[in-house]
């Protein structure tokens, strides 16, 4: 739930309100509130929460906005959790760590799931993602944003992204928009504890905010732990009231053991169990990230805004992914097995990024402009696998690409309650792929530029100031990312095609004036529909294991319904509230009569997903109920052979919010029910494929955070 400072209470009440806290932690718990118009703090931001909010209110579709005070009030320990009530995304840990699962609209849906693409991820603005469009080396940390805005599918106009999934952008917090000085600690089931101290400050045109992290965990799984260490900076100087230059630094040291997949069997006799060969090739991945960035923001009295900024970004991959694969040629003769493939990866990568952004308020019309630049150099190799040891290389990698993404949109009020929105974006790319086999010499090299324009169309009416009604006609644009070439099936350095389509969308948002003593509701519903052309999806190569083979495909369709409705019902004159809140996705992704798999459902995405909360908050700031997860089933494969069921879960979260501290507890999953959070997605899986994730059992989290 997010709380403006100004309705926090005196000490005495938090106290009394701590005392029932202690008493009843260890059978409640907490959860959060995805409130789509956050509340700030009471301090002055050049850029701030009202500059996203009315970007917001100008697009004519799905755009959600997520408060980042609200990750300190429950466990959030990765981007799964940050977007837990975002309609629409389905993310979800592999183990309960860093490494997510994520897919907006149906994006990622494959065997590639490791590339993370299909969306766009931003830091400030800034793109993150790398120029082909994969997130393979980079989880972005929730904790470290003050808001995080995710647009999805062609919404992510205003970010000049065409992907299916669109667009995530998380803001970085400064020392002019949070609390300078602030001190949290967390932890609970399967040893995780993180700890972070933030110190800064504002010093008349200058400001700076420091925060150091260390987080740590087991895992509820065999070989799960997860340590990670990071430092995140960044310093402001505003040498006017409309001037606001800025500089950021980032340092993340991330360790991660993988416990690989399960088979059902194995799912079933003991999910905590790692799969043998994550245990003997220790799997692991470790990504070490550092980025700097400079960015600018200057505004002229509100009707002109112009932002520009520029980021580098290194980073370095270790990655034993494949356990040794022996074959014994000679059956019982004598010669022993032998090893004809096992993988682990060890790269270095580099990004360069830069954005420009130009708005204006032109009479009636709002206009936007933009710019994106990413170019992104992979340097490294593939090895064998001697138990998470380098032991001979068998690839050599030198991957380039490089991307330029211009949009333009104009808002235009041409009626009373009408805003006409119409734009397009352009992109041109590039892919530079090469990987060279150590013994054979032969250099695997697709190479190939990428170009489009996508145009769109949209209105939106005012039913009231407070609802509104959208519609959206647009056009959805993806090359393939350097992953993907890579594998491309038929090989011989051929290109993929890139994916294209058209989306159409409708909806509605708002909600009901505010009361002290009436209930209030909030509310945001779309419904869209895309066709897809030349989709890329990627199987399993039965010959290779850990290894897939992407190819196109001709027509698929991304359809679903997404809904987030809350409300607010007080009672003894307002001081006491009970405030349900539900995340409502439907999907209905599909290929559309594919010579192979006909019209068969996509896999990976639930057919429904329902997440939600029914919390009793009162004045004194304490807030306590139940939390619910109700998600439909999977498909495990193109062939819809292996079906992965439907589960639900309960949850429990209670807290408190004082002026000077928060304190929370979590209990997830209260019934221990055994369920399957992410899969490895298969050409055809049978029984005993090893394609499951358990996801977490039972588990427990208090944290605490002050500020001073």
């Amino acid at each position: 739930m997010f709380f403006p400072i100004s309705v926090l209470r005196a000490a005495t009440p938090c106290r009394l309100a701590m005392l029932s806290l202690c008493a009843i932690v260890p059978a409640q718990a907490f959860a959060q509130e995805a409130n789509p118009q956050p509340t700030t703090l009471d301090t002055v931001e050049v850029v701030g929460i009202n500059d996203i909010q009315a970007e917001q209110a100008l697009t004519p579709g799905a755009v959600s906005v997520v408060d980042g005070n609200t990750f300190y009030q429950r466990s959030v320990t990765n981007m799964a959790d940050s977007l837990r009530y975002v309609p629409g995304v389905w993310s979800e840990s592999a183990t309960g760590g860093d490494d997510t699962f994520i897919s907006s609209r149906g994006s990622n849906l494959d065997a590639t799931d490791y590339d993370g693409n299909g969306i766009r991820l931003f830091q400030d603005g800034m793109p993150v993602t790398t120029a082909d469009g994969n997130n393979h080396n980079r989880e972005m940390d929730p904790m470290a944003a003050r808001y995080a805005v995710v647009a999805r599918g062609n919404n992510a106009l205003t970010y000049g992204a065409s992907t299916l999934g669109g667009a995530i952008d998380y803001l970085t917090p400064t020392a002019r928009n949070t609390d300078a000085r602030q001190v949290f600690l967390s932890g609970g089931s399967d040893g995780a504890i993180n700890g972070r101290i933030t110190g800064g400050g504002v010093m008349g045109d200058f400001d700076g905010l420091l925060t150091m992290e260390g987080a740590s965990r087991d895992g509820y799984r065999e070989h799960s732990q997860t340590d990670r260490f990071g430092v995140y900076a960044n310093a402001g100087w505003q040498p006017s009231g409309n001037l606001d230059l800025r500089v950021y630094g980032m340092y993340v040291n991330n360790h991660q053991e993988l416990a690989g997949t399960l088979t059902r069997a194995q799912f079933e006799a003991d999910p905590s169990q790692a799969n043998p060969s994550a245990i003997t090739g220790n799997f692991q991945l470790n990504v070490k990230t550092e980025r700097v960035a400079a960015k600018g923001t200057w505004t002229d009295d509100g009707n002109q805004r112009l932002e520009f900024g520029l980021s580098y970004e290194d980073q370095d991959l270790y990655h034993p992914i494949v356990d040794k694969v022996l074959v014994d040629f000679d059956g019982p003769g004598p010669a022993p097995p032998v090893e004809v493939f096992s993988l682990l990866v060890d790269t270095h990568q580099r990004t360069l990024a830069g954005m420009l952004r130009y708005s204006a308020k032109l009479g009636d019309h709002d206009v936007l402009a933009g710019l994106n630049y990413a170019d992104t150099h992979d340097k490294g190799g593939n090895f064998r696998n001697d138990g998470g040891r380098r032991n001979g290389q068998t690839g050599i990698v030198d991957n380039r690409s490089d991307s330029v993404e211009v949009f333009l949109v104009d808002r235009w009020k041409f009626a009373q309650d009408w805003t006409l929105v119409y734009g397009g974006q352009g992109v041109f790319t590039s892919r530079d792929v090469s990987t060279i086999d150590v013994e054979t010499g032969v250099d695997s090299h697709p190479k190939g530029d990428f170009s489009s324009f996508n145009p769109r169309l949209g209105a939106i009416y005012a039913l009231s100031p407070t609802n509104e009604l959208f519609a959206s006609l647009g056009r959805l644009y993806e090359a393939p990312t350097n992953f993907e070439l890579t594998d491309e099936v038929r090989g011989n350095n051929t290109l993929l095609d890139a994916m294209h389509g058209n989306v159409v969308e409708v909806g509605m948002r708002g909600g009901t004036a505010a009361g002290a003593d009436v209930p209030r509701w909030h509310w945001d519903l779309s419904v869209y529909y895309a066709q897809i052309h030349d989709e890329i999806l990627s199987v399993d190569d039965p010959f290779a294991p850990g290894t897939s083979l992407s190819k196109n495909i001709d027509s698929t369709t991304h359809a679903g319904i997404e809904a987030l409705v809350g409300a607010s019902f007080p009672f003894a004159g307002g001081a006491h509230r009970i405030e349900p809140l539900v995340s409502v996705t439907y999907n209905d992704f599909s290929f559309d009569h594919d010579p192979v798999y006909g019209n068969n459902d996509l896999p990976a995405a639930p057919d429904y997903a329902v997440r939600g909360e029914v919390m009793y908050r009162n004045d004194d700031g304490f807030f306590a109920g139940p939390t619910f997860d109700v998600i439909g089933s999977r498909w495990g494969d193109f062939s819809n052979t292996y079906r992965i069921g439907s589960y639900s879960l309960m949850g429990l979260r209670v807290g408190v919010e004082c002026e000077h501290w928060d304190v929370f507890a979590e209990l997830r999953n209260v019934f221990d029910k055994d369920y399957v959070s992410t899969i490895s997605v298969r050409d055809v899986a049978d029984a005993d494929a090893a394609i499951l994730q358990p996801g977490a059992p039972r588990s427990v989290y208090v944290g605490v955070r002050l500020r001073f």
